[in-house]
């Protein structure tokens, strides 16, 4: 064991050895690769990234402290093609040899082919080269350092650094910095020549960043003018700008305060060959006028139709093809109103919001009518888009389910059905497929298929019979949409028929906050094939067939091999006698329990659901655009079921059946409500490293008409967006070791936490834990292995770990991720640790876009 331990030893020396002696390969002798900065302000480390930013030269990047890139460009040749012609002078027959073999031209052209040169150009290209120490970027690193503190407020800081050499051509350098005293704002004076802009600062002079007191800070001087002069501009300043506004700030003696004086000059216009000054005017809206039809020209000789419409002039070059109300809707800009920039932006983003038009293009110009010059005419040019848009995919795919498939879907949309900016949307989809599972008597190639059809139609408002302006005012940009949708599936499962009607409503009370409002959520499934269910569960015909070699009664129920039939009847024959007490077991034994559950079960997923539902979903998000990695999103959704067929119901004072429920057309009806909270967190760390985490709790209750949760509606666990060390269906509930084919349950708790990182290029890392399971509550499920208990069943979270890649291709990314199930709740509590982080047992999940 000791001679082990020393060789062991040994290797991890020689090995960091030669890693170190790596680093430094294309170092320069008399120069040092760049390890580290320190940055000490009044002799403490300061980390900040947004001080560590500030500096010109900052070492190569690392994974966990491998240096990674750096190490790849290293590997390259240095000068690949000049050691090809080397290489070739070096034996002047091997030069003739492949002269007359190929020729004098591909002789040469072969030294810039991959295998020579090409490998090296990749390394080089996706590597690192050295951070040398560069005394001019140090330099460069403490001026900016200085601007930093200076804009903070200490004026008078003193920044120095000093580059440590070290062996082996490292170096580092260390940047002191002293602070001295802060710089506080001590008096503000104000000088606003145009009186009626000095009217509106004095109303949100309350909410200035620049206050008596407060440490002086540059920043706050810059978002201090982007405030007044968007507060201005919303309030009729039409030419007002930022740089309209000046401030003087005296420190000169002062003891370390700064005097501020905010100052406003009139507005500079020309006049002749002079520029002379004039107070700025506030500007009100006298004509709103819109341009629609196929052409971009707001000239009104092209028109075709016109009208006026609650102030709105509306020219077509065309016949006019849209309501007036379904545009003027759209469109905050108002006669007799102020300009104001918020307002465009709101109107910009609703006649986006209505799809029918491309990018509206809005403009203003002086209406030479007033005589006082202070109104603006504004117009409005909608490009319409095309009525029509058809789409037809073509996809060929492989599953565990079809050897074989051929998928296709079309898509139609007509936009502005109605005139009223309506858009409705028919879609079929179709697939074809070739599966060995699947008794194929006729001896037919594709023997599996499924088809479907979806329409659905879109209001640009709210659709509702009573007037709900107070309630969610047009500014929300609120939509209705009434969809219905049918599938038929024929394949190895139970040959679903899916039918189901949205009547929803969305809206945004805030930039980034939408509601969601299902006012009615309408499914039926209907099990075509229920006798194929031991096909398909397979798990679940196993457990039988194996309790029925024990205690099987009756030949006639097996086949030759001596299993269960299932299309003879073997497995409803035996499990009847069970449960009817035809065989020796007894309710009070294990196995009874077993075959009774399994029969459960099959029950319940082969049932036909009919589920009548309402739901809100609320979301909340910080993230500003596509490239924010310092966000959060919250979102919630609340959802009931079964309440409006109950109360028809007892209206018809229907009578329960032999089970004790109530049916709607012959299909019992699901009664339960569910309520889901998520949230996610990203934390930007700088140098493309995230840390992104996720919550989420979901649950569900049945009651009234059902003692348990659809099946569509239930939770599952595992899978490539939830723990990704299980597949899809596989984890839970509880420790019970996912006995069935598609595990499920009423319950689940999923906490994921992901390092995200840039290895080079486009293609990026992540090392991630999930943790979490489903568990059953409050319904029909009895197995205490199943049950949630409260606190003391959160010991059977699963955990797993494991690391990913992802490649992004800019509009989507591609994600590969391989995890290890570190702690799995179904084995003996001795075993559930580390037990298989082993390649072997790894789960592969391949996905699109982040997990979440």
């Amino acid at each position: 064991m000791k001679n082990n331990l020393s060789k062991i030893a040994l290797f991890l020396v020689l090995g960091a050895i030669l890693y170190s002696c790596s680093l430094v390969k294309r170092v320069p002798e008399g120069q040092y690769l760049l390890i580290e900065n320190t940055v000490n302000v009044d002799g403490k480390k300061e980390k900040s990234e947004a001080i560590l930013n500030q500096l010109y030269q900052k070492p190569n990047s690392s994974i966990l402290g491998y240096r990674l890139r750096l190490q790849m460009y290293n590997l390259a040749r240095k000068s690949p093609e000049a050691d090809y012609q080397l290489w070739l002078q070096k034996k002047p027959k091997r030069h003739q040899f492949l002269k007359d073999l190929l020729s004098e031209k591909q002789v040469q052209r072969l030294g810039q082919s991959f295998f020579v040169s090409g490998a090296s150009t990749f390394l080089k290209k996706t590597g690192e080269p050295p951070v040398i120490i560069d005394e001019t970027k140090s330099q460069k690193s403490r001026n900016r350092l200085l601007s930093y503190y200076f804009n903070s407020g200490y004026f008078n800081s003193k920044v120095s650094y000093k580059i440590d050499s070290l062996e082996n051509k490292r170096g580092k350098i260390a940047y002191n910095i002293k602070l001295g005293a802060p710089y506080i704002i001590d008096s503000i004076t104000t000088s606003i020549k145009t009186p009626a802009l000095d009217s509106l600062f004095h109303k949100i002079k309350d909410q200035s960043l620049i206050v008596k007191g407060k440490q002086y800070n540059s920043q706050n001087f810059i978002d201090e003018r982007k405030r007044i002069a968007t507060n201005f501009r919303n309030n009729g300043a039409y030419y007002f700008q930022e740089t309209n506004i000046e401030y003087d700030v005296d420190t000169v003696a002062t003891g370390h305060k700064a005097n501020v004086d905010f100052l406003i000059d009139n507005q500079t216009i020309k006049k002749g060959d002079s520029l002379i000054k004039v107070p700025f005017k506030l500007y009100t809206i006298s004509q709103v006028n819109i341009f629609t039809g196929n052409s971009n020209n707001k000239s009104k000789e092209k028109v075709a139709d016109s009208i006026t419409y609650n102030n709105f002039n509306i020219y077509s070059s065309d016949k006019l093809n849209y309501r007036p109300k379904a545009i003027t809707d759209a469109i905050f800009i108002t006669k007799g109103s102020k300009f104001s920039d918020f307002r465009r932006q709101l109107t910009s983003r609703s006649l986006s919001n209505l799809r029918v038009f491309n990018y509206p293009n809005i403009e203003y110009e002086e209406d030479k009518t007033d005589t006082t010059g202070t109104s603006l005419i504004a117009n409005i040019v909608l490009s319409p888009r095309k009525k029509f848009n058809f789409n037809a995919t073509a996809d060929f795919m492989h599953s565990n389910i079809q050897d074989f498939g051929i998928l296709g879907s079309t898509s139609l949309s007509i936009r502005n059905i109605f005139r009223g900016a309506e858009i409705l949307e028919i879609a079929l989809r179709g697939n074809i497929g070739s599966s060995r599972d699947l008794a194929n008597p006729n001896n037919v190639f594709f023997n599996i298929s499924e088809y479907g059809a979806d329409v659905k139609l879109s209001f640009p408002r709210i659709f509702f019979p009573l007037n709900t302006e107070k309630i969610i005012p047009k500014n929300t940009l609120p939509t209705t949409q009434i969809s219905f949708g049918m599938s038929r599936q024929q394949n190895i499962g139970l040959d679903k028929e899916n039918f189901t009607g949205i009547f929803n409503y969305t809206w945004n009370p805030k930039r980034n906050t939408n509601i969601r409002f299902d006012l009615v959520n309408l499914q039926y499934v209907r099990n075509v094939n229920p006798g194929n269910y031991f096909s398909v569960y397979r798990s679940s015909y196993n457990r039988l067939n194996d309790l029925a070699h024990v205690y099987n009664n009756d030949g006639s129920y097996l086949d030759n091999e001596g299993n269960l039939t299932i299309a003879g009847g073997g497995t409803a024959g035996f499990i009847n006698d069970v449960l009817n007490g035809q065989t020796v077991l007894t309710q009070n034994d294990n196995d009874y329990f077993v075959v009774r559950s399994i029969e459960e079960r099959r029950l319940r997923l082969t049932e036909n659901n009919l589920i009548l539902a309402s739901n809100i979903t609320y979301t909340k998000s910080s993230r500003t655009n596509i490239t924010d990695n310092d966000f959060f999103t919250f979102k919630t959704k609340l959802e009931s079921a079964g309440n409006t067929l109950s109360l028809f119901s007892k209206i018809q004072n229907q009578e329960p059946d032999i089970n004790g429920r109530k049916k709607f057309f012959n299909v019992e009806y699901s009664q339960y409500i569910k309520g889901e909270l998520d949230f996610i967190k990203n934390w930007d760390f700088g140098s493309k490293q995230v840390l992104a985490a996720r919550s989420f709790v979901g649950l569900a209750i049945p009651y009234g008409n059902s003692n348990s949760i659809p099946f569509s509606r239930s939770y599952f666990a595992g899978g490539s967006n939830d723990n990704r060390a299980w597949q899809s269906y596989s984890l839970g509930p509880g420790r019970s070791g996912g006995l069935n084919d598609f595990n499920e349950a009423n319950f689940k708790i999923a906490l994921s936490a992901e390092y995200r990182f840039n290895i080079f290029g486009k293609l990026n890392g992540a090392f991630f834990a999930d943790a979490g399971n489903i568990w059953n509550v409050f319904d029909n499920v009895t197995d205490e292995e199943s049950v949630f208990e409260g606190f003391k069943s959160l010991k059977d979270m699963a955990l797993g770990t494991g690391i990913g890649f992802r490649y992004d291709l800019n509009f989507f990314v591609i994600r590969l991720d391989v995890g290890f199930k570190t702690y799995n709740p179904a084995k003996a509590m001795s075993e559930r640790w580390f037990k298989d982080i082993v390649p072997n047992r790894a789960v592969l999940n391949i996905g699109i876009n982040y997990p979440f």
